[in-house]
């Protein structure tokens, strides 16, 4: 232990305290900012419709985040621990949220089903076979050899749904197979139906309800499958600065909550096994927001003018969305960008007028 260091009238000097750099103030900044985003983020999602606009973020940004600012915690000495902490608890609430499932990935080793299971094949068919070859369609359907399908979007689209009656070909196809058909939801099962029903529709549209519950009996065994497609609830083929883009989110809202709330109360009373699968109108905003960073990423070098960079994050986008949303993500893409600039500059500036401050009377006594 090192002995006190005492002044010239004999009183012990106290060592002066270390000095917040940039880097620690713009972590202990960047984490009490997203502390506060995660905050509002599992208090909106699902409860305010303007978020349903922040919750197209792709879920593993709740840990990408976290991460990242953990590493550069690491270098704030002065905050390190703190900032630490706070930003483990973060990635703990977050976690769960991000779309990670540990289980399903590392769960089952094997090459496929084992003896005794029951395989199930959920898939949006994208309007079933209208653009694609009605052989090779059918053929990929009979390929996944499973016990329960669970499909969605029986249907065509010009201009608004079409009713289609594929029932002769599927029933040629899967011999044997027990079919359900409710709107555009099809369930077919090789093992016996006992039941079925729809859950409460959220319009009158004939497309009727976005669930359709069947039970199966396999073995001595009950359950019950939800063929689930969900409303989907930002429509990146509308411009956000009209507003219609608003409206149609807030009416969207109102029908997903619709139908979620059927489905957690038929869930909430259902004493059988029970397996919740399908579409929840969730990937297409995600895979293209993740796409948008990804390609941001790639163009992160090129030069800033002459929107060098937006043009080529646009070509990307547009191999996935209509050109009107890939523009509106390339555009929005700059904003954020240059918000995040602005942001940046003036907490780097405000911290140097600090340090100045705090430096001067140290100067003029000199």
């Amino acid at each position: 232990m090192s002995a006190p260091v005492l002044a010239e009238d004999g009183t012990e000097v106290q060592p002066p305290r270390p000095r917040w750099g940039i880097g620690s103030r713009s972590v202990v900044i960047a984490t009490g900012l997203w502390i506060t985003f995660l905050a509002a983020h599992l208090l909106l999602a699902g409860r305010w419709w303007v978020w349903l606009i922040v919750e197209t973020m792709p879920p593993i940004t709740l840990v990408v985040v976290p991460l990242t600012l953990l590493v550069c915690a690491r270098f704030a000495r002065p905050v390190r621990r703190r900032a630490g902490a706070a930003l483990v608890a973060a990635l703990l609430a977050g976690a769960p949220f991000a779309g990670l499932a540990p289980a399903a990935a590392f769960g089952d080793n094997g090459s496929g089903p084992r003896t005794g299971t029951l395989k199930v094949f959920s898939w949006n068919t994208d309007y079933w076979h209208m653009t694609d070859d009605v052989t090779a369609f059918y053929a990929y359907l009979r390929a996944q050899h499973a016990d329960v399908y669970l499909l969605q979007e029986y249907l065509h689209w010009d201009d608004g749904p079409v009713r289609i009656d594929d029932l002769t070909r599927l029933r040629a196809a899967f011999p044997g197979y027990r079919i359900a058909v409710a709107g555009e939801l099809v369930t077919m099962s090789r093992i016996p139906l006992v039941g079925q029903r729809l859950l409460p529709a959220s319009d009158t549209d004939w497309r009727g309800s976005r669930v359709l519950r069947t039970d199966v009996r396999y073995g001595s065994t009950v359950m019950s499958l939800y063929n689930v497609h969900l409303a989907v609830p930002v429509n990146l083929d509308l411009s956000p600065l009209t507003k219609k883009f608003y409206r149609y989110t807030h009416d969207e809202y109102r029908r997903r909550q619709t139908e979620l709330t059927a489905l957690r109360a038929d869930l909430a009373r259902n004493p059988l096994p029970r397996l919740v699968a399908g579409d929840r109108s969730l990937s297409l905003s995600i895979g293209a927001f993740s796409l948008a960073a990804v390609s941001g990423m790639l163009v992160i070098f090129l030069p800033d003018g002459a929107v060098v960079r937006e043009l080529l994050m646009a070509g990307v986008l547009v191999r996935v969305l209509p050109v009107t949303a890939a523009a509106t993500a390339a555009i929005a893409s700059r904003a954020l960008c240059l918000g995040t600039e602005i942001l940046l500059t003036a907490v780097l500036l405000g911290n140097a007028a600090v340090v100045r401050k705090r430096r001067a009377p140290a100067n003029q006594g000199a």
